[in-house]
């Protein structure tokens, strides 16, 4: 009885993340808040159009990322991101090396205007495809 109700949670969990995922496109959204989502929720939820933001060191960066990542340093997110991230209900999916730095990083664009800000973690616990830098570590 506790898997089933364990698995009814999950599901009504998952179909939550999908409505509150699709309702990024609209522009009445009232509230943005921090989501934090697991890796395989977010490659489930992946489509196209979703920005893949990477908040770690240029050095960290240089050596392997998420493919398709923009890369934009947490310490720099204040001061670029409106350069950098144009539209404010973009989904964004921000990730770092190990889940801290990504979470002040969707904080700090929820704080400036961003209405669809996902955490997805760490690189380390990414499911999907990574590219590498030739020469790096």
């Amino acid at each position: 009885m506790k898997n089933h109700f364990k698995l009814i949670i999950v599901g009504l969990t998952f179909i939550l993340l999908v409505a509150a995922f699709s309702a990024c496109g609209s522009r009445t959204v009232i509230a943005p808040e921090y989501i934090k989502l697991t890796p395989q929720e977010a490659q489930d939820l992946l489509a196209e159009h979703v920005l893949i933001l990477d908040v770690r060191t240029r050095d960290e960066f240089e050596q392997y990322y998420i493919a398709n990542a923009v890369h934009l340093p947490v310490d720099d997110i204040k001061d670029f991101a409106e350069h950098v991230l144009t539209d404010k209900n973009q989904v964004i999916f921000v990730y770092c090396r190990a889940g801290n730095r990504s979470r002040t990083a969707a904080m700090a664009l929820i704080d400036i205007g961003y209405t669809c800000v996902y955490d997805i973690g760490g690189i380390y616990d990414w499911l999907g495809e990574l590219s590498f830098t030739i020469g790096g570590g």
